[in-house]
């Protein structure tokens, strides 16, 4: 069972899409998980089918909205804890299984988020640095950018568990900008799910919400800069736009 889409018709809760407050644009950091591919239903499809496998909840599949508010953009660690709480062990056991699992799925199934590579190109004709920051695991986060032809793209790969603290806290967005040796005030952040916002806004960047599967009015709670639909939502567009004609994209920034 898939995850249905959401309806994005009150994406228009934000204020605006200007991006205007980073002149010039120097970086552009993006999730992966929601963010560069729609991989959300091919996660809660796993989750859902493995746990009432296992006679979770007495056997009763798990929801969209228990996966939205415990799962989707949670790292392993939290996701453990929060269905095994009285045995974190099991929990990693049945996360790294559910990992292999997604990582099967995936190779077959995997959807860039509409208009990504027509954005991604907008960003190497200008050179700007970029990087995927990400709670998923190494392997596949990996997966997931070779499979999109984004391997050459990214010029770093920041995981949440290389850092003190994953996904809400903005320890991985923090070290992606030392990584790429680029200032806060001159990046900014793509990102699907609610821990995600708050780690780009809480790192000090002004963090564009997608609504790929979130709801516009759960996204908002996280205090984003704008929502967009996708990478052809005219907001972006405009902004960009913005960007352009007021000489505040930094060309040649690698």
């Amino acid at each position: 069972m898939a995850i249905s889409s959401v309806d994005n018709s009150h994406a228009s809760l934000d204020s605006g899409g200007s991006l205007s407050q980073i002149a010039p644009l120097e970086a552009v950091l993006f999730d992966i998980d929601g963010t560069l591919c729609d991989t959300d239903p091919l996660h809660y499809s796993a989750f859902r089918e493995m746990l009432k496998e296992i006679g979770f909840n007495g056997g009763v599949p798990i929801t969209e909205e228990f996966f939205i508010a415990n799962i989707a953009g949670k790292h392993n660690e939290d996701i453990a804890s929060v269905l095994f709480p009285n045995d974190h062990e099991r929990g990693l056991k049945f996360t790294d299984d559910k990992e292999a699992v997604f990582r099967r799925i995936v190779k077959e199934k995997i959807e860039p988020v509409k208009g990504l590579h027509k954005f991604t190109k907008w960003i190497e004709d200008r050179g700007l640095k970029r990087a995927a920051v990400t709670n998923a695991p190494r392997e596949n986060a990996e997966l997931m950018i070779s499979l999109l032809g984004l391997s050459d793209f990214f010029h770093a790969l920041i995981l949440g568990s290389d850092c003190e603290r994953v996904k809400p806290f903005p320890d991985p967005y923090l070290k992606a900008l030392e990584v790429l040796k680029v200032s806060k005030e001159h990046t900014c952040v793509f990102e699907d799910s609610v821990s995600g916002i708050k780690a780009g806004v809480a790192a000090g960047m002004p963090t564009i919400g997608l609504t790929t599967r979130n709801p516009a009015e759960l996204l908002m709670q996280a205090k984003p800069a704008f929502l967009i639909k996708d990478y052809e939502d005219p907001k972006l567009w405009t902004a960009l736009d913005e960007l352009d004609k007021m000489g505040k994209v930094k060309t040649g920034a690698e």
